[in-house]
């Protein structure tokens, strides 16, 4: 096996949204969870490595990301790409720069860029400050993040505090400039000694210029934004050439379920949305769960006789003030890991009762749930929304995915993705 690109991620659904670029553009793509465990086959063009680094020591993510690197170099890829949140979400020590340094030392590199743009999804980046939408960073809901608040959206300054070397920024109009002229800034900037580069993009189109310009970069830091324009770089250099079905998934039976553990404002709609339309759902309860009451026997027994009736939806997400409050008895680190385990405890027992097709929503939740099935490695497939496709595990017996970040998808998107598994007798 050679691939073109090796991509290592920070979560889960990080790592989905990812590769789910790539095969928008004609890649065949896998993700791994975690250091890959099972061959992979040959007929690959880019490999995904889903990590759970993001809010982990910065020390220990540096290292995931080393290992990760190293497979990845064996197995023969020629670039590399660092994935994060378009929302630039990290610990305050890290882990973005730490990561990044880290992999450019190991790759003998100068330099790289830092861009979480995704303008499809309302991410842009204009003189260096990241907006959600029409408001900033820091107005988006992301300055309440349980685990990662954001109250800088000034991402050099936010880069620079987790960096050793300089951090600099390439502008708007030189990106709207073209490829020459990034790389032209690119050069300007490494001759005062930056390392990092923040780069501004307010449209898909930058991307594409952005992508263009890194032709060279042994290594790309960035959201999922700038990988749409990778797959045309492989294929100017003749090493690429589209495959039409690289997003097809097999066809899977069985019954449908959803898990939202994210408490993201995007997740919170979903969830309402969802029981505004009259659909069953039951709510965990992480007082219940932190006493030792069976929490979890009780969402079970009130989803087996329903599932044949239809998908289910078995949730932990609340508003920010309910989150907040517990947080302040449980402790966020307490309450979040109890969430996680009780919904990868549900999964599990959800595909034992005969659920084949799984819409997880949030990172660490969807970190989670792949982990209690022992998925190891998932073929990516095609979108449902910006950012998140269907993806199937490679097995014998496969299962379908749906694993979201928890910032992303339209206020009906747990139907939407059901409704696209259950009509299609071809997923692709």
């Amino acid at each position: 096996m050679s691939a073109l690109l090796g991509c290592i991620a920070d979560d889960f659904t990080g790592a989905t949204d990812l590769a789910n670029m790539l095969v928008r553009s004609g890649m065949r793509t896998v993700q791994t969870i975690g250091l890959p465990s099972v061959p992979l086959g040959p007929e690959v063009d880019a490999i995904v490595v889903a990590l759970k680094s993001r809010t982990i020591p910065a020390a220990a993510a540096v290292q995931q990301s080393l290992a990760a690197l190293d497979w990845l170099q064996a197995a023969g890829c020629r670039q590399f790409y660092f994935k994060y949140c378009s929302t630039f979400d990290s610990t305050a020590t890290g882990n973005i720069g730490p990561v990044s340094e880290a992999l450019l030392a190991r790759l003998g590199a100068d330099f790289a860029i830092a861009c979480p743009a995704f303008p499809e999804n309302g991410r842009t980046i204009c003189r260096g400050y990241l907006f959600v939408g029409d408001v900033l960073l820091n107005e988006s809901g992301m300055q309440q993040h349980p685990l990662t608040p954001m109250t800088d959206p000034n991402l050099v300054r936010v880069l620079q505090s987790q960096s050793r070397g300089q951090v600099g920024l390439v502008r708007y109009d030189s990106v709207q400039a073209g490829a020459a002229a990034i790389r032209a800034r690119f050069a300007a900037l490494k001759a005062v000694g930056v390392r990092l580069a923040i780069v501004d993009a307010l449209s898909d189109a930058d991307l594409y210029q952005i992508a263009e310009a890194c032709t060279e970069h042994p290594l790309i830091t960035a959201g999922s934004g700038v990988a749409l324009g990778l797959p045309e770089n492989f294929r100017r250099q003749g090493l690429l050439v589209s495959n039409p079905v690289a997003a097809a998934l097999p066809v899977v039976d069985g019954f449908a379920a959803v898990l939202s553990g994210s408490c993201s404002r995007a997740s919170n709609v979903q969830v309402q949305t969802w029981q505004a339309a009259g659909r069953p759902a039951f709510q965990l309860d992480p007082f219940a769960l932190a006493r030792g009451e069976d929490a979890v026997g009780a969402a079970l027994a009130w989803a087996a006789p329903q599932l044949a009736a239809g998908p289910v939806l078995i949730y932990a997400t609340s508003e920010p003030d309910a989150v907040h409050q517990v947080q302040a008895e449980l402790g966020a680190e307490h309450a979040g890991h109890l969430i996680e385990l009780a919904l990868a405890r549900v999964a599990l027992a959800l595909v034992e009762q005969g659920v084949r097709k799984l819409v997880v929503a949030g990172g660490e939740t969807s970190g989670a749930v792949v982990g209690a099935l022992r998925v190891s490695a998932l073929q990516i497939g095609p979108q449902i929304d910006p950012g998140v496709p269907w993806t199937a595990t490679l097995a014998a017996e496969p299962l379908l995915l749906a694993l979201k970040s928890g910032n992303f998808g339209t206020p009906d998107f747990f139907e939407k993705a059901l409704r696209q598994v259950a009509s299609a007798r071809t997923l692709a």
